[in-house]
């Protein structure tokens, strides 16, 4: 999972081959964020969602430099957690700065089911008091990014080597409390450049702590936002999407060649447009948060070597994560992949397209790869483990 997520390397348009190499989320950031302070590079929170949602920014400027004051004034007017809602990144547009190991988190917490939700904070929740202080948080960042450097930089100079590690793989391997005890003593709050994010989640002063109510809230916030924005990019006011901009949706960060035949699909077998509501559509996304436990099921039930039909397909996913999609929403979804026509979907061909999909955010930087530097990168990935 930490190769796909964060290792599709390839070298910066202005290096040789045998100079750094960066992931495709750090280039990625670079290319969307829009501020820079003190040397480090920024995102806002109107660079995020664009990031979500295009593969490329509207317009992309230089670096804008921040004052002290701008950042003060920026972040004096952040709202605490408690005040959160489904708007939080839309109203603060450019009001807010994201460092580059946050813009990680937050992708992460986009493609995450609920039932995780709880194990991250556990994981935040050094001392299991569940509660969650700016300390412990900044220690679990730490876990997140590269050493050399302040934990929450990219540098505006591309001038270090960066080999992230993946905050949920490591979330599914275990952090034992003496880690988290030998990194909070080198963990200087001093030193970190307070983000919208730290003042969000603990305050101006940052005394604040971090509950579970309200981190589910955030992140159940985040997640419906962006699929809010991403919705009402097409339904254009209405209250559905087209199936055929549906299937557009689904396309979008994949590697499928022809995306045309499978909306030709679509047109073809849904003459009759009825749309997509967006609780279709959020209960879909939801699904695919599940996709490794629907794929568990599918294997269990011996789908996994036959196509299946909709009726077994809605109860595969059912089983697997207690979703029920309706019966307009899993006809359109084989109506999109059922290449072939016989009302049967082809389990390999859905869930590798899908899994695709599930990483979008890291898609935007699409080149040759090198083996050299995937190897490089491979060997300091399992000598980290």
């Amino acid at each position: 999972d930490v190769l796909v997520l964060l290792f599709h390397l390839a070298p910066p348009f202005d290096f040789d081959e045998s100079d750094v190499y960066m992931s495709s989320h750090e280039h990625h950031f670079r290319l969307f964020s829009s501020v820079e302070y003190e040397g480090q590079l920024y995102m806002t929170p109107q660079n995020f969602i664009e990031s979500v949602t295009m593969s490329e920014p509207r317009m992309k400027k230089p670096w804008r430099s921040l004052t002290k004051q701008e950042l003060e004034k920026i972040l004096s007017d952040t709202p605490p957690v408690w005040k959160g809602t489904s708007k939080l990144f839309r109203n603060l547009q450019e009001r807010g700065i994201i460092a580059y190991t946050e813009y990680l988190f937050l992708l992460c917490i986009l493609t995450k089911p609920h039932a995780g939700f709880k194990i991250a904070f556990n994981m935040f929740d050094a001392d299991g008091n569940q509660m969650v202080d700016k300390g412990e948080f900044l220690v679990s960042m730490q876990l997140y990014g590269y050493q050399i450097v302040p934990v929450n930089s990219v540098l505006k100079k591309e001038s270090q080597e960066f080999v992230p590690r993946s905050y949920w793989d490591m979330l599914r391997r275990g952090a034992s409390q003496a880690l988290f005890s030998d990194l909070a003593e080198h963990a200087n709050e001093n030193m970190m450049i307070d983000s919208t994010l730290l003042v969000h989640f603990f305050g101006k002063k940052g005394k604040a702590e971090l509950t579970f109510e309200d981190f589910y809230r955030f992140m159940d916030n985040l997640q419906t936002e962006m699929l809010e924005i991403e919705f009402l990019t097409y339904s254009k006011g209405m209250t559905t999407i087209s199936e055929e901009d549906f299937a557009r949706i689904l396309l979008r960060y994949t590697n499928v060649e022809d995306i045309r035949s499978y909306l030709e699909n679509v047109r073809q077998c849904i003459p009759d447009e009825k749309g997509i509501t967006f609780d279709e559509f959020r209960s879909f996304f939801q699904f695919l948060n599940n996709l490794e436990d629907f794929a568990i099921a599918m294997q269990m039930y011996n789908f996994a070597c036959r196509s299946i039909g909709q009726d077994e397909f809605g109860r595969a996913v059912y089983v697997a994560t207690g979703l029920k999609l309706t019966h307009h929403l899993v006809n359109t979804i084989f109506r999109i992949f059922d290449v072939d026509h016989d009302d049967q979907l082809s389990y390999k061909e859905f869930i590798g397209i899908m899994k695709d999909r599930l990483h979008r955010g890291g898609r935007g930087y699409k080149a040759v790869e090198h083996f050299t530097s995937f190897k490089s990168c491979l060997k300091k990935e399992l000598a980290g483990r």
